[in-house]
């Protein structure tokens, strides 16, 4: 399973570091970054996510103010330069409180005690039951979209292409939250894409053919992929 993350700190260069440790974590997609709370605001009117990595003391609005009037509130873990803060994040149920400089093994810790905290509080769910179609929105149209026929989906920044076997379909959609929309025939085999089981043609330790189609498989997936083909 994947979650998607929104950072939200003045500093472009925290933003990018925090972005960079969660690079090298699979589980985890950065769907936005963002300089302060009113812009992190319409992200979520648009983008709900899993877990929020937010920063507390920023123009405008400090982070916890922010977090306290969100009406729909993602798990949250907070960061900062001041160590006076931590009291405040830990009354708004923070996961974890992060003080900058972020190594990646401090972000790491603060990962798993959010994947460990998950696993505690959501019911065991059965498979996602098979659907034989789903509808998406393009040119002001909602379109009728066979499953069986797709092939693989690839993102782009805030687009992603479905390829089928005649046409391709591209629409403003990150990856994650599209995954969702499917059911268990379709797996992760990269950040940037998801792949059809049934349509996959050969496979390799590096890569997944489907039809004319070779598609990488991302370094953090690959255990994945081999266990999931081990299994069928």
């Amino acid at each position: 399973m994947t979650y998607t993350c929104l950072i939200v700190d003045d500093e472009e260069l925290a933003r990018e570091l925090i972005a960079t440790h969660l690079e090298k974590l699979a589980e985890f997609e950065v769907v936005d970054a963002c300089a302060n709370a009113l812009e992190a605001r319409k992200v979520l009117q648009q983008t709900p996510v899993d877990l929020l990595f937010l920063d507390i003391e920023m123009p405008l609005m400090k982070g916890t103010d922010f977090f306290k009037n969100l009406l729909h509130k993602p798990n949250v873990i907070f960061t900062t330069a001041y160590r006076d803060y931590a009291l405040d994040g830990f009354n708004l149920n923070a996961v974890d409180y992060l003080l900058k400089p972020i190594t990646f093994e401090r972000l790491f810790q603060a990962t798993e005690k959010f994947l460990s905290q998950r696993s505690e509080t959501l019911p065991d769910l059965p498979r996602t039951p098979r659907k034989d179609y789903i509808f998406i929105g393009k040119n002001r149209k909602q379109v009728k979209l066979l499953l069986d026929s797709i092939l693989f989906i690839e993102s782009f920044k805030d687009y992603i292409t479905i390829h089928l076997p005649d046409e391709k379909h591209e629409i403003k959609y990150s990856i994650s939250a599209f995954q969702k929309l499917l059911d268990d025939r379709f797996i992760r085999i990269h950040r940037s894409y998801l792949i059809n089981v049934h349509k996959v043609t050969a496979y390799t330790k590096q890569d997944i053919e489907i039809q004319v189609h070779e598609i990488p498989i991302g370094e953090h997936y690959r255990t994945l992929v081999q266990q999931y083909f081990n299994q069928v």
